[in-house]
């Protein structure tokens, strides 16, 4: 393992991408969300992603230079055409818009056509709730996944995130599969022969644990049917809603041959206009300390609730630092050769 300390692998991703042509600003932001994943122990969707992003913009299908505009508001709606955007730059400017909205009207919808990845959902939810609001996030992506009872491509995996305010609450992030495909995509490059039971099927919809036979294949939607049906509620608001690409107009971060046409959901609630934000947060904390001293059942040592996870993983890779799959170096590596950028020293874990 390659061990960074979480500043310095930021920096480094933040000088690749600004080799590669992205404008100082958004180069800070795309390495900011990287990295936060990183030390979530979302690994997934961390800076493994850095030579897709890269390719995706030596290809054309993201545009350093694009900002996107606010195709139409109304009251505490608004529609964002992203133009191809660099996805971190286009959410910041959508989470704002939806948390200003928010403020004048007491609930801010954005949705996004024409999008780009942006790195994992729970960054902007928490960027909201960081603003007083209970944030939700959503994207559609690649058309990978088969509808429930299918065995053709034509969902993605469609995350769904909320955040609240408060310190470490609740903070819920999931794909509606059992797994986001990235984490495939990982144990692949990391050269794992298997996945666990129930991440994936084969091409004709068989359970499978092979990982390059998943990787042919499909993702297993959560918990069956209601999994892809959650999946098409992520695609009506994100898509549908949109104006954008949908199911299968949309290409991906693995493909060159298509834009990703992506579509963001992003909904703010101001609590001021529910309750005082003090209590809300009161009242939440009674609902994590009520959860959490449920007695836990055999095999277990206790009760977690949505963000336990990543905010201990998080603490511990602030002060121990970051582990990098070697796999996942030598790609940065190889990235960092063509850029001609000087890669941090490494240090052995």
């Amino acid at each position: 393992m390659i061990v960074l300390h979480h500043g310095s692998l930021r920096e480094y991703a933040q000088r690749l991408l600004e080799a590669a042509g992205v404008p100082a600003k958004k180069a800070w932001l795309i390495a900011d969300s990287l990295v936060a994943a990183n030390l979530r122990g979302v690994d997934s969707h961390g800076v493994q992603l850095l030579p897709h992003y890269i390719r995706q913009i030596e290809g054309g299908g993201m545009d350093p230079a694009a900002d996107g505009r606010i195709a139409t508001r109304s009251g505490g709606c608004a529609v964002y055409d992203a133009q191809r955007g660099i996805g971190q730059s286009v959410a910041a400017v959508c989470c704002d818009l939806a948390v200003d909205l928010a403020r004048e009207h007491g609930i801010g919808a954005v949705t996004v056509r024409e999008g780009n990845h942006f790195g994992a959902c729970a960054y902007w939810a928490e960027r909201m709730a960081g603003a007083g609001m209970v944030g939700i996030v959503m994207c559609n992506a690649t058309p990978l996944v088969a509808p429930w009872q299918g065995k053709e491509k034509r969902l993605g995996t469609n995350p769904i995130c909320m955040a609240v305010p408060g310190p470490r609450t609740w903070l819920l992030d999931m794909a509606t599969t059992t797994v986001a495909l990235n984490k495939i995509h990982k144990a692949a490059l990391c050269g794992q022969e298997s996945i666990p039971a129930g991440w994936a099927m084969d091409a004709e919809g068989n359970p499978t644990t092979d990982t390059q036979t998943a990787l042919a294949g499909l993702p297993m939607p959560l918990g069956g049917y209601k999994g892809s049906g959650l999946a098409v509620m992520v695609e009506i608001l994100c898509a549908v809603l949109s104006g954008g690409g949908m199911l299968t107009d949309q290409g991906g971060l693995r493909r060159l041959d298509l834009p990703m046409r992506i579509g963001q959901f992003y909904l703010a609630l101001d609590v001021e206009r529910f309750m005082p934000l003090e209590e809300f947060t009161a009242r939440m904390q009674w609902v994590r300390d009520t959860l959490k001293n449920t007695a836990a059942a055999v095999g277990y040592d206790e009760v977690l609730v949505a963000g336990d996870p990543e905010w201990r993983a998080e603490d511990e890779r602030r002060e121990s630092g970051i582990p990098i799959e070697p796999e996942v170096w030598a790609s940065l590596q190889e990235t960092a050769r063509k850029l001609g950028v000087e890669p941090p020293p490494e240090t052995a874990g």
